[in-house]
């Protein structure tokens, strides 16, 4: 796990670039390494919650059945973030891998025994928690007030900021984790709706569609434009 921790890429960003180096090496003891294949599931909505962990590589979604069955997206987790409630016993959401994904994985209640002797680091992750539940409130508010537009300009310059690798200037290039469904579910619109909005962004010249599922944004400044729109 040393190595892993050195060589970690998301480590400045994730809760272990805050720590200090006995917080490190107490989370270093009882961490491993745990890769999912696309579409494997880490835990259940309502199964014990086993383990806490950081996200390293992937993107994995945060899922709740509704009454009738149906699978609603409620969230994504993308490298650096948290993954897991301490404290919880019971998994409140499904967390399944939209990519191939791998994990630093912590047993829960170990995890939770090591933020009770560092109270620092309880407190750091605390305030990441309640950073990114700021983040989702606000980004809930601004999506329902949204056309159909600005919703999918929205999600695309998010997608490009947690998964747009090196390209040119302006640009940035990713493969999407979602299916065009899937995408629907998270921005409350129809399949045809998201289909038609992203052909007219292709057709105006922000984005290409090369190929699959892959996306580049070309005019990152009038697609944040067509975001902010209203």
């Amino acid at each position: 796990m040393s190595t892993v921790c050195s060589e970690c890429v998301v480590r400045d960003q994730s809760l272990c670039g805050s720590l200090n180096d006995e917080e490190l090496l107490t989370l270093n003891r009882i961490g491993r390494q745990r890769r999912l294949a696309r579409g494997e599931t880490l835990v259940w909505a309502g199964e014990e919650a086993v383990v806490c962990a950081n996200l390293l590589t992937g993107v994995l979604k945060l899922s709740a059945t509704t009454a009738d069955g149906r699978e609603q997206i409620v969230g994504l987790l993308y490298p650096a973030d948290f993954v897991g409630r301490p404290f919880a016993e019971e998994a409140e959401h499904s967390i399944t891998a939209l990519t191939d994904v791998e994990l630093c994985v912590f047993p829960r209640k170990t995890f939770e025994t090591a933020l009770e002797n560092h109270v620092r680091m309880e407190r750091l992750l605390l305030r990441r928690t309640l950073a990114a539940l700021d983040e989702a409130r606000a980004r809930m508010l601004l999506l329902g007030r949204k056309t159909a537009e600005e919703k999918v300009a929205s999600f695309l310059l998010d997608m490009a900021s947690h998964l747009g690798g090196p390209c040119k200037p302006g640009e940035a290039s990713f493969d999407l984790p979602l299916t065009r469904a899937q995408i629907a579910d998270v921005l409350g619109l129809t399949i045809e709706t998201v289909s038609r909005q992203m052909t007219k962004l292709k057709r105006d010249g922000l984005i290409g569609l090369p190929s699959g599922r892959m996306v580049t944004i070309r005019d990152r400044q009038a697609l944040q434009h067509r975001a902010e729109a209203a």
